[in-house]
């Protein structure tokens, strides 16, 4: 089911993904490989590199009533030893440069190999 819908979404990416996704394609970060809507247990992430364990998420208006469901799925995501990262439309929109800024410093800090539990996330 979930590789179904990340085809179909892979087809249909909302004009932020799409900006953000030409930046990213082709290793234009470094070395680092990003793959788009990627299936991972149930959810389909929108922008993954497998090599970082680093997803990011692009979030429209229709995630501020979400907010519970985006915890969950965080929360199983990070359980698979992924970070995420979530911005904003406009954000991709109208700061793409910082956006890519935080993706670049993701990438220079790897995660812990062990992290200890987290309380709670930051959205």
């Amino acid at each position: 089911m979930a590789s179904l819908t990340a085809r179909r979404l892979r087809k249909n990416l909302t004009d932020a993904e799409q900006r953000l996704w030409a930046q990213l394609r082709r290793k234009q970060i470094g070395t680092h490989r990003f793959r788009r809507q990627v299936p991972l247990g149930s959810y389909v992430a929108d922008f993954v590199c497998l090599s970082a364990r680093l997803i990011i998420e692009v979030d429209g208006g229709q995630h501020a009533e979400r907010i519970a469901e985006d915890q969950e799925r965080t929360a199983w995501l990070e359980s698979q030893n992924f970070r995420v990262l979530r911005f904003w439309n406009n954000e991709v929109f109208e700061n793409i440069d910082g956006v890519l800024q935080r993706i670049v410093e993701a990438l220079e800090d790897p995660p812990h190999p062990n992290p200890p539990p987290q309380g709670g996330r930051e959205f």
